[in-house]
This record gives C-alpha cells, structure tokens and sequence, in this order.
C-alpha cells in the first residue's frame, strides 16, 4: 500500500472512533430493543481494578448514563464515598442533552460534599461526594469519571452491570488485574442466558456484557439480586483498616475478624461493668440477664445512621459508645457485646444483609459481605438473634428487617454461617374481635379491638410513638373503602413482653350502606377487606415467592336495625389451595344480629411461574368475597 493513503486511514479511524463514542452522549441512537420500558440506560461502564498490593487497590471508573424519565435520575449514581484510607484522584461529571452536546461541566471541587453520617461526631472522617443536578429536560446523559485509592483491598467491587429494574445496559465491561502473590477468587452468578464475554488470566480477569435489556419488576417475585448477572471478586489476601490477613473459608475468616478487627474494642471502664453487674445480680439465667442488658442499651444509647461503605469495619471502642451514648450498628452490637461479656453471657458480633428481600450470605464464598450488623445469643441449643439499633424493639424480636436468612457469626474460634430466625405463617397471625350497629339510616358505629403478633406486630408497632393526629390519619387511611369516617376513640398498647401490639378503636361512618326501596345492601366485611389483587402478566418471566404467610383471624356482630331483618346472606364459602385457605361464614342470630366469622391464611413459599395465574386468583376470589352483601328488608307495617 503506498503511503500516502496511511495520513487518510488514520483520519479516518480518529474519525469513526470519535463518532462511535460521540453515538454514547446522545439518545438517539440508543436500539429500541434497550430503550423500551426502560427508565435510563448505560450506555458504557468501564470499571478498571488495579490490585498493587494486599494494601493498595486503585479503582478507575467511567459510566455515561442515558436517562429517558424522571424515573430513571436514581440510576445516575454519581457519588463516590471516601476517608481517612479512601483518596478521590480524579472525579468528574459532564452533562449533555439529548443532541449529544454538552451543557454542563462538574468538577470536583463542584460536587456536594457532606458527612456521611446522620448526626453525630463519631465518624468525622466518613464523608460522600455526590452530583446535585436538577435536569430541566429529558432524555438527559451523565459521564461519570472517578478514580480512587484506598489501603483497604478487602472489599473488591464486584461485576455487577446492572442494579436496578427499568435500567438496560448497552455495554458493561470489567477488569481485575493483581500481582502473582495475589490470589483473586471469584463467583458468578446468574449468568446463563446472557451475552457475556471473560477471559480468565493468571494476572487478569475481565468480563464484558452487551445489550442487556431492563428488568421488568413482577409482583411477588425473587429480588432483583437473585436473578441478575453478577461476578463477586474477593482476594484470598487483603488488609482491613490496616490489618492484613490471609483466609479462604468462612471458618478463618471469622477468627481473623474477631481477633484482629473487634477483640480490642471490648474496653469497657470499670465503672460501667460495676453498673450492670449490680443491675443483673439478682438474675439467676443468662435469658434474663441479657434482657435488663438489652433493656439499658435501649435507655442508654441512641443509633445514628453510617451510609454502606463508609466507617469501616472495624467497630468503635465500647469505652467511645459508653461515654458519646450513640453509635451505629457496628458500634451498638459491638457495646452489647461487651456489656454481656462483663456479666457473663456468651454473645456473638454477627454479619448479615439487612433489608425485606431478605437477602443470604454466599455460604460457599468468604468475603467481606453484608451491610448491617446485628448479635446472636446461644440459648440451650437455639439462636436469639438481637436488633441493636433499635429502642423500640422487644428483646429477641428482629422483624422483616433481618428474618430468614444466613448470616456469618463471629467467635473467637471460627465463622459460621447461620440462618436468622424465621416468623413462620402461625406466629404471622392478626385476630380482630369488633362489633358495629347499623342504623336505619345505614349509618355504622363501631367498637373494634386487634391484636398483632410476628411480622403483623412488626408492621405495626411503630404506631406506639404516632401523634394524634398521625394516628387518626392512619386509620381512615387503613379503612380508606369507608366514606365519611370518623374516630372517636384509638388507644395502642405494645407489649413487649408478649410481643403483641394491641388497639382498640372505634369509629363511626355515615351513609354505609346502599337503599334500594325498602331494601338495604350491607357489605358484611367492614374491618378486614383484602382490596389486593396481585397484577396481571401477559408473559410472566420470574417464579412466584411469597417470603412470609400470615393468618388473619376476624369475629364480628353486626347489630341489624329493629326495623329491618335479614333477607339474605352471602353463602359460607371454604377455599383450600396450595397457598394458603379462605372460609367465611355468615349467621343471623335470635337477637336480630349477624354473626360474620372469617380466616384468610397466606402460606410462604416458591413456585413455579406457571403457578402465578393460580395464585392471583385465588386473592381476586378473596377480594370478591371480602364485598360480599347481605340483603336487609325493611319490616312490613
């Protein structure tokens, strides 16, 4: 070839090179397959992991971000957190419209900048820089570039292309180099039915996935975590907050975290160890010396809030939570600890993924997981599991926060991985026991009283701090099917020691019922109407979960006004399914009343998808059922 045509060739390339990255700023020419239902997309994510040692890691990321909706700002994430051992070298953000020209330029002294926790001086150094943008029009794009360094290589972000429903991915690539001293472990997941691309070098791991299209959130299915493609990276050697360590199974793992990471922080002073060993002194079991324990932690301290990644891992000293007061959920459990310590209970630092997906530990890799930290207590052959952060909990009660999972408890000789305790479909239970008076008007007063218990008193007993008025607003918000409702009285009680939350309400609504001549339609269910209907998949893609059953238990009279009488009523009805059961029966008594009995029953589980047309009917039946209408006459003169 001569060379004079080699200046042209070379324009050229530059050209279609410039072109093909300019085709990411605009969102024109984003394929339809990726853009439809989708709220933003990612048009490119380059995450470049530079392992220089076990004590140094560089971390080089550059994502440009679509975003098609309002919907879709959240997908930005334009943040990086840093302190003491995170340094930001480069952190950038462009703008551009949906031409693909550029509207704006943030640079890094521009980005927001605040502390990283929620009130507190504890963690100082905890901070987070973060893009505040207010775009004027859509679709928008974002570039985000951001280059870190930290001196801890115990948390190696994973390959995770996409963390979100509503978001597609046009191109996700990820890089992982490390010396040969360095063993680098990894373990994918999801990953069939994909087009992902990886080579697997002795020195480098890479992974590169194309036209991913947004995940389309179902009712009642897995969590977005359980069926996206992922790649999770951990390095068989790495330092923590200055302490190195070398582990491969949970076993080592949990005897390096407690002896190198929290043994120290057990220095309580003495004056507070005399405190609670004379506050339990006439206590003769652990059991109840761990409750007046957690009892003074409630009183004593308070929690305040640590964004993921920020504060390290390593807990705050015991002697610190004691004399500050407040600490946040490493610090708290971490203090509890210690105070169960100086009066002789065993009690374990436990690691988990809180949240309502209810989210496990990788049982067959050891790496720095979770992100929340909560204590188990061995009681003759069973686990109490202990919620630190909270001053409203009762003991040994955990909620839908961090129920029915594995999580990594910490001894002093080994990990293990544990599964939380799980509130089965019988301690899920509501019972309501009420009456109403109906006029002849169709007016109702009500007299109703509930009692909650398992994940139903967890829904509920936050109403224990509620304002009047809050209160009131949550009722009517409750019983919103009922027009013109007015409450007269609402007392709560929660009662720790049972772990039941009680209330007792009464109300009244005019204009209940419907009049047809001298006939009236009396919708008998007015307490616990289920109006839940599951949506409707024309092509349902995931399997069916319930993650927790409940019971719901009703026994209500209704007392008929002396000038009508019952014509009809609703027929006893009884289903029975794989999914739990619904029976209602109807009864008119001697003393002109109707007797209404109901029990729903929702039972936890998976199931196939093909099951989830089954199941979506099964709760319209019950929502049919729950409208169902006695027919009142009025009484001939």
């Amino acid at each position: 070839m001569p060379l004079t045509f080699l200046p042209k060739l070379i324009v050229l390339f530059v050209f279609f090179q410039s072109f093909s990255q300019s085709n990411l700023y605009t969102s024109l020419t984003i394929p339809s397959s990726l853009s439809q239902q989708a709220n933003a997309v990612i048009r490119l994510s380059e995450m470049d992991i530079s392992l220089v040692s076990s004590e140094e890691m560089v971390i080089k990321h550059k994502r440009i971000v679509t975003v098609m909706n309002k919907a879709g700002n959240s997908a930005v994430d334009a943040y990086v957190h840093y302190d003491d051992n995170v340094k930001i070298k480069e952190l950038e953000v462009l703008v551009y419209n949906k031409f693909g020209a550029n509207i704006k330029k943030v640079r890094k002294k521009d980005f927001k900048d605040v502390s990283a926790v929620d009130g507190g001086t504890l963690y100082t150094d905890s901070r987070v820089k973060f893009l505040e943008y207010t775009p004027t029009d859509y679709p928008y794009t974002v570039e985000f570039i951001c280059e870190t360094v930290t001196k801890n290589t115990a948390f190696i972000p994973s390959f995770t292309p996409v963390s979100d429903y509503f978001v597609a991915v046009e191109n996700s690539r990820y890089t992982i180099s490390s010396p040969e001293n360095i063993n680098i472990r990894k373990k994918e997941k999801n990953l069939e039915g994909f087009e992902v691309e990886k080579s697997l070098g002795a020195e480098m791991i890479s992974y590169q996935i194309k036209n991913l299209a947004s995940f389309k959130s179902e009712d009642y299915s897995p969590s977005l975590v359980d069926i996206a493609p992922k790649v999770l990276f951990a390095a068989q050697q790495f330092t923590l907050e200055g302490v190195g360590a070398e582990v491969e199974d949970w076993d080592a793992f949990g005897k390096w975290m407690y002896h190198d990471i929290i043994k120290e922080t057990h220095d309580l002073p003495e004056s507070t160890i005399k405190k609670v060993r004379e506050l339990v002194k006439n206590e003769t079991s652990d059991l109840e010396k761990a409750k007046k324990i957690y009892q003074y932690v409630q009183d004593k301290v308070r929690y305040i809030s640590v964004q993921v990644g920020i504060g390290g891992w390593k807990p705050f000293k015991a002697s610190e939570v004691d004399a500050l007061g407040y600490g946040d959920c490493k610090g708290l459990t971490n203090y509890t600890m210690s105070l169960l310590k100086a009066v002789g209970v065993e009690s374990y630092y436990s690691v988990i993924y809180a949240g309502k997906s209810q989210r496990n530990f990788e049982k067959d890799f050891a790496a720095m997981q979770g992100n929340h930290v909560i204590l188990s207590i061995p009681n003759n052959g069973e686990t109490l599991w202990l919620e630190c952060t909270s001053q409203k909990l009762p003991f040994g009660f955990i909620g839908d926060f961090t129920d029915d999972r594995d999580a990594l408890v910490i001894m002093p000789d080994g990990g293990k991985i544990e599964h939380t305790k799980k509130y089965t479909t019988g301690e899920n239970t509501q019972l309501i026991k009420g009456n109403y008076a109906l006029s002849s008007k169709g007016d109702i007063a009500a007299e109703i009283q509930v009692a909650s218990k398992g994940i139903q008193y967890d829904d509920k007993y936050w109403l224990e701090t509620e304002t009047e008025r809050d209160l009131d607003m949550h009722y009517k918000k409750r019983w919103k099917y009922i027009n013109s409702l007015s409450i007269n009285k609402m007392t709560v009680e929660n009662d720790k020691s049972n772990i039941a939350f009680n209330e007792n309400i009464s109300f009244k609504a005019t204009n209940y019922t419907k009049k047809a001549g001298n006939r009236m339609l009396l919708t008998v269910n007015a307490f616990n109407r289920s109006t839940h209907v599951p949506d409707r998949y024309a092509d349902r893609k995931y399997p069916l979960k319930i993650r927790r059953g409940f019971i719901d238990n009703d026994e209500v009279e209704i007392s008929l006004p002396p000038e009508y009488t019952v014509e009809s009523l609703p027929k006893n009805i009884a289903i029975e399914n794989k999914f739990g059961s619904y029976k209602a029966s109807f009864a008119k008594n001697e003393a002109n009343k109707i007797v209404y009995k109901r029990t729903f029953t929702v039972n936890d589980g998976n199931y196939p998808k093909e099951d989830y047309n089954a199941f979506r009917e099964f709760y319209k039946e019950v929502s049919k059922m729950d409208n169902a209408k006695a027919v009142l006459i009025k009484n001939q003169l």
